[in-house]
């Protein structure tokens, strides 16, 4: 390959906010980065050496884009696999793996590889129909998820009791046991070819309920050490297991018993590591190049206590994006602001998010409240 940080041509297959970080961490190395976006306004647009827009999910879109690069990788799983494959056939390196991207793309092959491993997990059924559905072996309340497309919160429906059933996906999806969960917590691991392994700290979260996508994420966490390195443990067992190259970060709970079950894995940058921008010795999206890069993994250790806050769309809003008290919170030390340059605005559109750095654990939380009562994107 040629060297990462000079002629290397870097692909990236989404052109949102999670490829828009990378690009600008890319910079730092001199990479050359080309961007596949079907959206001509995507966030990466104006950052990258060459933006092209095509679909995502067409083949030969993905193929001839992925001609014409050294190194691809992605940004977001909804991508034509198949093209993926083909391209690693005529030599072109996709990291993450094509064969990780397919596994990801489907919950329930999630799921079943989560079982054959080994990997703690909420019990689960793998359905097909409507009438599989009714006749359920997991008792009420149960999730139910679509195997494939859903994220941030969007196909996955709570069943409470049989008279939920009318409103239940019909496509094919799996169901999981409920879980009475204390902590949603997320650990980011990152492998490179030469099979080096390197978790971040664990992290804690916080979902908006509405949206159901993660509103607030304090790290490190207080949880006690062992929980710490149980969830570090299980995460790297998984990406040894998948032997793949990049980031994956692993989506957990903490049930109210003390155990640690896996939910959902997503193997790119996530948003529950976008605090290491500003809060760690190396950022995810260093770490993500550093690994695809197959260059040495960086020092993952907290600088301080950092919080995440997503900048959410307003409700009621949509429109040009106007951002309300954006003065008011950089009056605190500490605070960070990175918005993702989405010109329009909607209700729970992902438009940006504010880390907050102290090294008082209380007073981050308490000007992360600020922040989230304060900033506010409307129309």
């Amino acid at each position: 390959m040629k060297a990462f940080y000079g002629d290397l041509r870097l692909g990236i297959l989404g052109g949102g906010q999670l490829g828009r970080m990378l690009i600008q961490q890319a910079i730092n190395y001199n990479v050359t980065v080309k961007v596949l976006d079907p959206d001509r306004e995507a966030p990466c647009r104006k950052l990258c050496d060459e933006f092209v827009v095509g679909s995502l999910s067409d083949y030969e879109t993905v193929y001839n884009f992925g001609k014409k690069v050294d190194l691809l990788t992605i940004e977001i799983e909804k991508v034509n696999v198949d093209a993926l494959e083909q391209l690693e056939r005529e030599g072109v390196t996709v990291y993450p793996q094509a064969r990780v991207i397919r596994l990801i793309q489907d919950k329930g092959l999630q799921k079943q590889f989560f079982k054959e491993n080994g990997i703690p997990t909420a019990e689960f059924q793998v359905i097909s129909s409507a009438q599989q559905l009714a006749q359920s072996n997991i008792p009420f309340p149960y999730i139910q998820k679509l195997r494939r497309d859903g994220y941030d919160g969007k196909g996955v429906y709570k069943v409470v009791d049989e008279s939920y059933l009318a409103g239940a996906f019909t496509e094919p999806s799996l169901i999981e046991r409920w879980v009475d969960f204390e902590k949603e917590i997320a650990v980011i691991v990152a492998r490179n070819e030469k099979g080096e392994l390197s978790t971040f700290p664990l992290v804690e979260m916080e979902f908006n309920p509405e949206a159901n996508l993660v509103e607030f994420l304090i790290s490190p966490s207080t949880l006690p050490f062992e929980v710490q390195q149980e969830a570090a443990d299980i995460a790297k067992k998984i990406a040894e297991s998948l032997k793949i190259v990049g980031l994956l970060a692993v989506e957990m709970f903490l049930d109210k018993s003390g155990k640690i079950l896996v939910n959902e894995l997503a193997p790119r940058p996530h948003n529950s590591g976008h605090q290491t921008i500003e809060g760690n010795v190396v950022s995810q999206f260093e770490q993500h190049l550093r690994a695809i890069f197959n260059q040495p993994l960086g020092n993952t250790e907290s600088l301080s206590n950092a919080i995440m806050i997503n900048v959410l769309g307003e409700a009621d809003y949509e429109g040009p994006a106007v951002y309300q008290g954006i003065e008011k919170v950089l009056k605190s030390p500490g605070v960070y602001i990175h918005l993702y340059g989405k010109a329009l605005t909607k209700p729970f559109r992902k438009m940006g998010h504010v880390t907050i750095v102290d090294n008082d654990r209380e007073k981050a939380i308490e000007k992360a409240r600020f922040v989230q009562q304060t900033l506010k994107v409307i129309s």
